[in-house]
């Protein structure tokens, strides 16, 4: 786990230094909070990643926890078209990954 910490704590200075879209230098520090924190916050970011990540490794598998996030995305075409657009709006992968085929 002390690895995967010190890997996206050097990707994440990365894309404070301007490695990021819009290559400019960002203002936000990284903080490591230990999960026995019990933070609602760090709950509801678990509830997230799980899903999320899965879509993205594993776009072929079933994912119904993701689904029912997709209609929280921003998207594009806004309101009228909650659930559908969100790749690139609401949903960034980042640093993009390389796939093999449309997703």
């Amino acid at each position: 786990m002390e690895q995967e910490d010190k890997e996206l704590e050097l990707e994440f200075r990365r894309i404070c230094d301007g490695k990021n879209p819009l290559g400019i230098q960002l203002p936000f520090e990284i903080l490591f909070s230990d999960k026995k924190a019990m933070s609602s916050g760090l709950q509801l970011a678990d509830l997230v990643a799980r899903p999320v990540g899965l879509y993205v490794l594993r776009p072929d598998q079933p994912n119904r926890a993701f689904d029912a996030l997709t209609k929280k995305f921003y998207c594009e075409g806004g309101r009228p078209k909650v659930g559908e657009g969100y790749d690139g709006w609401g949903l960034k992968i980042v640093p993009p990954i390389k796939s093999e085929g449309p997703r």
